[in-house]
């Protein structure tokens, strides 16, 4: 079973390097962001870089299906406010942008808040526009939306919500979801429990479809089952518990896509990184 397990490494040494990084902590797959975190626009990527980028990761093994870039926390694509949600239609464009320059095909990011001041529905349907606006002005990227809490005003939190922006989306085939299991399992979905488990990935295909899980985000859960907190633990340390990730360590649905760790504490991948593999079993 061939499982693409790795982290969000730090860029702070140059975008170049994340290959490297990841690579030094024994990352299968990775996740990055390629600018600031916390900006609408970020530098320009030199053609430089960019280019060493591409030679690390094929020095390193890594293609572009097991990478996960991330966009910055500050793009809303469902803003209820006309000013913000420009801005974050630009920067997600920008952001889109950044990944065809670097050969990748995959943008992980949140759907989008209504802030408490438009009606849900509305609100997802202002996402899903909004999506197919930058995916009309790009090529080759795939727009993953995660799932998220549901702390505050936060959508994408039920799969019937990710349906409903993956329905309004008009190119399919660049569409996917990215499940959290810190942040599934704090909206409700019972991960922990292996009854709750088949229940949740059913709950998943007949929402959702299999077809358009793209990642995973690995997490165990600082808070409880439907807390709608967003809080990680490190791996079998939480809620959720060391045998539920056994068991989808061993599951084949996982199979070919980044599973990426946002742990706490990066000084712990290599050792979460090693145990999550010493759990699969071979036959």
């Amino acid at each position: 079973m061939p499982k693409y397990i790795g982290a969000h490494v730090s860029a702070s040494g140059g975008i170049q390097n994340t290959p490297l990084e990841a690579a030094s902590i024994g990352a299968k797959a990775f996740a990055l962001f390629t600018g600031m975190s916390s900006r609408w626009k970020s530098k320009a990527i030199t053609e430089e870089k960019a280019d060493e980028f591409k030679r690390n990761c094929e020095a390193k093994g890594y293609d572009a299906f097991v990478i996960l870039p991330h966009d910055n926390f500050l793009i809303n694509l469902g803003s209820p406010d006309a000013e913000k949600l420009q801005k974050s239609r630009d920067s997600f464009l920008d952001e889109m942008r950044r990944c065809e320059q670097l050969g990748l095909t995959l943008l992980n990011f949140h759907p989008g808040s209504h802030l408490n001041l438009m009606e849900v529905d509305a609100c997802l349907d202002l996402i899903a526009e909004s999506i197919n606006i930058t995916l009309d002005q790009t090529s080759g990227v795939t727009a993953v939306l995660e799932s998220t809490a549901g702390q505050g005003s936060n959508l994408g939190y039920r799969f019937e919500q990710l349906a409903h922006i993956i329905d309004k989306v008009e190119d399919k085939s660049r569409i996917g979801v990215c499940i959290d299991t810190c942040h599934s399992h704090s909206a409700g979905y019972d991960l922990a429990s292996e009854e709750g488990y088949a229940q949740t990935w059913r709950e998943f295909d007949e929402n959702i479809g299999a077809q358009y899980l793209r990642a995973l985000h690995l997490n165990d859960n600082k808070r409880t089952l439907g807390s709608r907190i967003d809080r990680h633990e490190l791996i079998g340390k939480g809620s959720l518990g060391e045998e539920f990730f056994i068991r989808l360590v061993n599951d084949p649905r996982f199979d070919n896509m980044p599973i990426i760790l946002e742990t706490p504490d990066p000084t712990q991948w290599p050792a979460e990184i090693e145990w999550l593999y010493s759990q699969i079993k071979t036959n």
